[in-house]
C-alpha cells in the first residue's frame, strides 16, 4: 500500500471556506441568465475564498468583470457583508441584504428591455 499525501493548499476544515447558500446563488445566477438573454454577459467565474465569496460577470471572456458580487461575513456588523462592485474595482454599492445591493444592475436590466 502506498501513502497519501493531503494536497498542499486546502484549507484544514470546510468551515474556513465563504459561500454562498443555495437562495443567494440562486437569486445571483437568475439575474446572470435574465443579463444574458439581454445580450449583456457572456461568462461567469465565482471564487470561493477564506475571507470573501464571490460572482464576477463578464461581457466577453477575455476582459476584465463588469461587476463582481461579494459576500464579506466578516463585514456584516458593520456596513454590511454584500457589496457589488464594478469594472475598475469600485464599490458600487454595500449592504446587509442582497436584494438592494442588486437593485443597480436589475435597474440596467430594466432600461434595455424597455429601450
Amino acid at each position: 500500500m502506498g501513502t497519501v499525501t493531503p494536497f498542499p493548499n486546502l484549507p484544514a476544515s470546510p468551515s474556513q471556506q465563504v459561500g454562498f447558500a443555495r437562495a443567494e446563488l440562486s437569486r445571483i445566477v437568475d439575474l446572470y441568465g435574465r443579463m444574458v438573454a439581454a445580450g449583456l454577459w457572456k461568462d461567469y467565474a465565482i471564487h470561493f475564498g477564506r475571507e470573501a465569496a464571490s460572482f464576477a460577470a463578464f461581457r466577453r471572456a477575455a476582459e476584465r468583470p463588469e461587476y463582481r458580487i461579494e459576500k464579506r461575513p466578516a463585514l456584516h456588523g458593520r456596513q454590511g457583508m454584500w457589496a457589488l462592485i464594478g469594472e475598475h474595482g469600485a464599490v458600487l454599492k454595500r449592504g446587509h441584504e442582497l436584494g438592494p445591493v442588486l437593485a443597480p444592475v436589475e435597474r440596467r436590466l430594466l432600461k434595455v428591455v424597455d429601450g
